[in-house]
């Protein structure tokens, strides 16, 4: 497998005072890594500084081979943040408008989008099993199909890395379960590799084969199925965690999808 991020010695501060020092670590083609820490350790500073959204202060960003000062593939990194599902219930926009904005770089801005797109977007809302939502107000959905449908506006550009930011905040326990499972398919069957801020650290490792976990301004990266992982998370948070500890049954999630189609 080829490396699609590597970071070496990466160092980023706010107002002359270091958050993320001397960082370095890689991801692999197909890798799902769960970023994990206590609140103000950098999870979404490092997301930002992978985005290029913000210069680090020290280090280099290799995305896709290149050098992120130079990368201009950015249709192939798809980032869902995490206010994504924030939407005001007035908000007008329907379901197929919302994915479609993603393509306004194929499109033409303000042209109409024409058959071919349609089929793109449908697509996409298929594969996150929102296809019977197209004409649906987002302001009128939940939390959960309403994520669901912004990581199909990411899908519609086919992307080769997707990021995403906490985006089971503000959902219920079955949303949370069914876009776990979402996020396993798209990661194993279109080999995405997904990189996703979380706090929910039983659910992640049921999933994710790399937990970056920061802590004191650095990072440390571990396989979540290794002993030494749930010692050093444990040690991390200051209690005892519990790993894998949550039963996604994807079966019948993907059973469902497929049901809707």
């Amino acid at each position: 497998m080829g490396k699609v991020i590597e970071v070496n010695n990466l160092s980023f501060g706010y107002d002359g005072r270091l958050t993320i020092k001397d960082v370095s670590f890689s991801v692999d083609k197909g890798d799902f890594v769960g970023i994990i820490g206590p609140n103000g350790s950098g999870k979404s500073t490092l997301v930002k500084l992978l985005l290029g959204i913000l210069r680090p202060s020290g280090g280099q960003i290799r995305i896709l081979g290149e050098n992120i000062e130079k990368f201009n593939r950015w249709d192939k990194i798809g980032y869902v943040s995490q206010k994504a599902n924030a939407y005001n219930t007035a908000f007008p926009a329907t379901v197929e408008e919302v994915v479609s904005a993603n393509l306004f770089s194929r499109i033409g801005l303000f042209k109409p989008i024409g058959r071919k797109h349609r089929d793109v977007v449908y697509n996409a809302l298929k594969l996150v099993g929102m296809q019977d939502y197209g004409k649906s107000l987002i302001g009128n959905l939940s939390g959960g199909q309403q994520q669901r449908v912004f990581i199909a506006r990411v899908l519609v550009s086919e992307p080769e890395i997707m990021f995403l930011d906490e985006p089971t905040v503000g959902i219920d326990v079955k949303s949370e379960e069914e876009l776990y499972c979402m996020l396993a398919r798209l990661n194993n069957e279109l080999g995405i590799t997904i990189m996703m801020v979380t706090h929910d650290i039983s659910a992640v490792t049921v999933h994710a084969n790399k937990l970056a976990c920061m802590a004191d301004k650095g990072l440390v990266m571990h396989d979540p199925k290794e002993e030494d992982a749930k010692k050093y998370i444990s040690q991390l948070y200051g209690y005892e965690v519990n790993l894998h500890i949550h039963q996604h049954n994807c079966d019948n999630v993907m059973k469902g999808d497929e049901d809707n189609v």
